[in-house]
């Protein structure tokens, strides 16, 4: 089900897993296939992942499963699991016509999460293994500068959309727009190109699925970010694409660790000392400092 060693490095590289990783990598693949327990366990957490692959919205168990790995694989085996489903999610891609340039820059967000992993905890492993079953299972693609996920629009935010005029319901097909880090600045045009590759792409590969909205739900579509940031800041220029999806009399809850940990790499790093080197970090801390709060915007525009 693993490559073998030999071949193992080359695939590493192709999902942009950090250099200083591989070689633990390759020398842990030993310790994981001269256990029978912890093969089987992977073969499981395989079958659980690419299971129904393309299904929309299933919830995958994978953190229970991970939790149940050995302590000398801990940080790593994750990383196992993926590897060994990637045959799947390339016939998958293959099956639906998707780019091969496309299959691999979405792929490789894989790296991106264990290049976050090393920036906070200064070691090997993976930041927020669920959030690449939705890469694996065919759910979501990077297309230029921003990801876009194949979901379906939730209760609250169906009915807030539906309330300010747009003729949809809950339960229907929506894009979810994910920005992710380490892709250079989220310029307008960055963001146009990437609106105009979706369009392109979700008609052609998943032509069944109609597609009228895309959502998005970021602590970067604070409004409070206004009293910061000039009128040509990339990010203000992106919260002008969405209208708030707001259900009334629905208050907001504080996410003040969000910010905290794309900006600096890690949520739990003192307010008071966060650096305020760039326009976004003196925002983010100086607004923290004064005893504000940041929160998590949910905003939509029509496709």
């Amino acid at each position: 089900m693993l490559p073998d060693a030999d071949m193992l490095p080359e695939i590493l590289l192709d999902l942009a897993v950090p250099h200083e990783d591989i070689n633990d990598l390759v020398a842990l693949r030993r310790t994981l296939t001269s256990d029978a327990g912890a093969v089987r366990l992977l073969e499981e957490c395989v079958e659980d992942l690419v299971r129904d692959i393309g299904e929309v919205g299933v919830e995958v168990p994978l953190a229970e499963r991970l939790a149940q790995a050995p302590a000398a694989l801990g940080p790593y085996f994750a990383v196992y699991v993926f590897v060994a489903a990637l045959p799947h999610t390339r016939a998958y891609h293959r099956e639906r016509g998707v780019p091969a340039d496309v299959s691999r820059r979405t792929l490789a967000d894989l790296g991106r999460n264990m290049a976050h992993h090393r920036r906070q905890h200064g070691s090997g492993g993976m930041q927020v293994p669920r959030w690449l079953t939705r890469h694996f299972r065919g759910e979501l693609y990077q297309l230029g500068r921003l990801q876009f996920e194949r979901a379906r629009l939730g209760q609250r935010t169906g009915r807030a959309i539906a309330a300010a005029g747009l003729d949809v319901a809950p339960g229907e097909p929506c894009l979810n727009l994910h920005i992710p880090d380490f892709r250079g600045p989220l310029s307008p045009t960055a963001c146009d190109r990437s609106l105009e590759l979706a369009g392109e792409f979700f008609a052609r590969h998943f032509p069944q699925e109609r597609y009228r909205v895309a959502v998005c739900e970021s602590w970067l579509l604070d409004h409070q970010l206004k009293r910061y940031l000039g009128p040509d800041s990339n990010i203000l220029r992106f919260q002008e694409r969405f209208a708030i999806a707001r259900e009334p009399g629905a208050e907001p809850e504080p996410a003040d660790t969000e910010p905290v940990r794309f900006v600096f790499g890690d949520p739990d790093l003192p307010v008071v000392s966060l650096p305020r080197r760039t326009s976004v970090e003196r925002a983010v801390g100086d607004h923290l400092r004064t005893g504000g709060h940041w929160y998590g915007g949910r905003g939509w525009f029509p496709l």
